[in-house]
């Protein structure tokens, strides 16, 4: 039950969380300086993480490999 309630609080609040206020009209562009530009970052943290799936993609794939090598 208690599972259940978190399920629901989560993601029931993900509606009321946002990132960043937008001001811009999608529509008119009115109130944007760049109608084109959305002001997201994803320089930094998606690198690290795309990099550390492949870290660890490649770790399983060795292991498995390992333990192939050991079973013949």
């Amino acid at each position: 039950m208690k599972r259940l309630i978190l399920i629901l609080l989560f993601s029931l609040s993900f509606n009321f969380l946002f990132a960043q206020e937008d001001p811009c009209d999608p529509f008119t562009g009115e109130g944007c300086d760049d109608p084109y530009d959305p002001d997201v970052p994803l320089d930094g943290g998606a690198s690290i993480l795309i990099a550390a799936g492949v870290a660890y993609g490649l770790k399983k794939y060795r292991d498995s490999r390992k333990v192939d090598e050991n079973k013949s």
